[in-house]
């Protein structure tokens, strides 16, 4: 069989299951229908676009590193409440980054069975060993640490925020737990930076605790491009050094740096701002759930609305884009067998108009196809 023949077998059998992927394409920037203090950000962006141009020319430690990059890195760090930061070009290349070179052979990673796919990545590169525990269960995480005692150094690493799922790491047990048993924490952060905390800082804020590394995006609350990793002086100096996905990879240009810089100082003045996006996920959780559908996750921005079997989750979803609301289908293998769902992200711009429809259409939806 030729290669063509056999390649439209498969996706054939992908339509067939009801797990055929496409681009939508946008024709607009991302908006509720969204401006929040956009204007302060591309005006910031639009001056280091003019100073700097275009791209960044290269690696950080060739030619791509500016004072941008450096004045984002301190912005950072003190937003994080650490003594360094590093920037990398996402958040799955900083995940990939740090689990790739921190843990090594005779290291053990403990991975959270919900954790990201680029943790998922990045633990596959390590040349240490992974085991898998429980999600969120900390008794067969701490099982799994006694099982691993005979290990060197042993990682745990977990999302703060689970991204399919809403829920929230309990990170003040997993740090007493690693204490406990001479463990490092690693956090990926990025749906909990600029959501969870008083000021925003995420889950070592909400729970007031500090793990050894915290990894985070730009691409989310910040509303920018790229990611970071936090911590110690001699983590960031070890990383700039041996994470590969930091050395051999293109900078992020000067200019989001810009942005990203005036973003971080708005989601540091903006309590209203979190506690109008609180306010709508509950209106939501609490609307959705009175109509009778099932939801995962807790009290964050990722309402997770389960509808089960993937191709009727490609129907509800498409209904919803024929009513003007775009909020794709999430199906295998991206989540479990039968929990094919609908996932909302509502944020602090979305109105009272806005949710009221969304509410609306899903009652209206969910009774012609016999769902509530």
């Amino acid at each position: 069989m030729k290669l063509d023949d056999w390649l439209s077998q498969r996706v054939n059998q992908t339509k067939e299951a009801g797990l055929y992927r496409h681009f939508h394409t946008m024709s607009s920037a991302p908006s509720p229908e969204v401006l929040v203090d956009d204007q302060r950000l591309i005006h910031a962006a639009k001056a280091a676009l003019h100073e700097f141009g275009v791209g960044s020319s290269g690696s950080r430690l060739t030619t791509g590193h500016t004072d941008w990059h450096q004045n984002l890195e301190e912005k950072i760090a003190r937003f994080k409440q650490s003594e360094a930061a590093l920037l990398f070009s996402s958040g799955f290349l900083a995940n990939v980054g740090v689990l790739s070179s921190l843990p090594g052979k005779g290291d053990a990673i403990l991975s959270d069975q919900l954790n990201h796919a680029s943790i998922i990545d990045g633990c596959r590169l390590s040349k240490a060993d992974t085991f898998i525990y429980n999600h969120i269960d900390m008794k067969d995480l701490e099982r799994k640490l006694k099982e691993t005692t005979s290990y060197r150094r042993r990682f745990i690493v977990t999302d703060g925020v689970f991204s399919m799922d809403g829920t929230i790491a309990p990170l003040d047990q997993i740090t007493l737990i690693a204490k406990q048993y001479d463990a490092c924490v690693i956090v990926d952060d990025a749906h909990a930076t600029g959501v969870l905390g008083e000021r925003g800082r995420g889950t070592s804020e909400y729970f007031g605790v500090h793990p050894d590394v915290v990894i985070g995006t730009l691409s989310k609350a910040v509303g920018t491009e790229g990611g970071f990793v936090t911590g110690s002086k001699v983590l960031i100096d070890f990383l700039l050094n041996h994470a590969r996905t930091f050395i051999f990879q293109t900078a992020i240009p000067p200019s989001i740096c810009a942005a990203s810089h005036t973003a971080l100082g708005i989601i540091e003045d903006s309590d209203e701002q979190r506690h109008l996006l609180f306010s709508n996920v509950k209106k939501i959780k609490s609307s959705l759930q009175e109509m009778g559908y099932r939801m995962k996750g807790e009290l964050t921005p990722i309402i997770p609305v389960i509808i089960g079997d993937p191709k009727d989750a490609v129907i509800f979803a498409e209904k919803l884009k024929k009513n003007g609301i775009y909020a794709p289908a999430i199906r295998p293998p991206t989540v479990p067998s039968k929990e094919s769902r609908i996932r909302l992200t509502v944020t602090s711009a979305h109105g009272s108009r806005e949710i009221d429809y969304l509410l609306k259409c899903f009652y209206l939806i969910g009774k012609e196809l016999n769902m509530i």
